[in-house]
């Protein structure tokens, strides 16, 4: 399994829309892939943890990062809501792809983006401005795979398109984050009087 995930990394950083081709290409089935988002919340979870942990008390930070369960139904729920604002917003602008391929890619892209925070983790700890540097190298590079992983789930003609897809799906997202927050507010408010 390492022999084909090496190759298959490599591919991501250096053709993404080739990888996404092969990634999409496996059908992995809508348990499998939701189980991996699990999977690779929880290891994006203890990440966070850990740099937290190490950037010491100087940071405010909410109460949920004292919370490993909460933190990690917060990544879990915002992902999933993301997944599907952006295969939405992708049909919206005339996307043509499945939710199970966005899925599959946003997945992967997560564990792309898990092995290379380890990375710039064990990075910083030996060579802190090296480890400065290279977390910004992979903010940009991982832009750019994520746009076209992006594109090429949804079937879209170039990256700017999927800049368009994520714009709509944050707007989307707000959007009913704030109308779900005035319901609860409303009905809250309704029980109390």
């Amino acid at each position: 399994m390492e022999a084909e995930l090496l190759p298959l990394a490599r591919t991501s950083l250096r053709d993404p829309r080739r990888a996404a081709e092969t990634i999409m290409g496996l059908n992995l089935g809508r348990d499998v892939l939701w189980t991996a988002l699990g999977l690779v919340a929880v290891v994006n979870t203890f990440l966070l943890l850990l740099v937290v942990e190490v950037s010491g008390p100087s940071i405010p930070l909410p109460g949920y990062f004292d919370r490993p369960l909460a933190l990690f139904i917060l990544i879990v729920g915002l992902t999933v809501v993301y997944v599907h604002a952006m295969y939405w917003a992708g049909l919206a602008i005339g996307g043509q792809g499945t939710l199970m391929d966005v899925l599959a890619l946003v997945v992967w892209f997560q564990v792309l983006r898990a092995a290379a925070q380890a990375a710039v983790i064990v990075l910083s700890f030996l060579i802190p401005p090296l480890g400065a540097l290279a977390s910004f190298a992979v903010a940009i590079w991982g832009i750019w795979v994520f746009l076209n992983f992006l594109a090429t789930a949804l079937h879209l003609p170039s990256a700017w398109h999927a800049v368009a897809v994520l714009l709509i799906a944050f707007v989307g997202l707000v959007l009913g984050l704030g109308i779900l927050m005035a319901l609860i507010g409303g009905l809250a408010q309704g029980v109390m009087s």
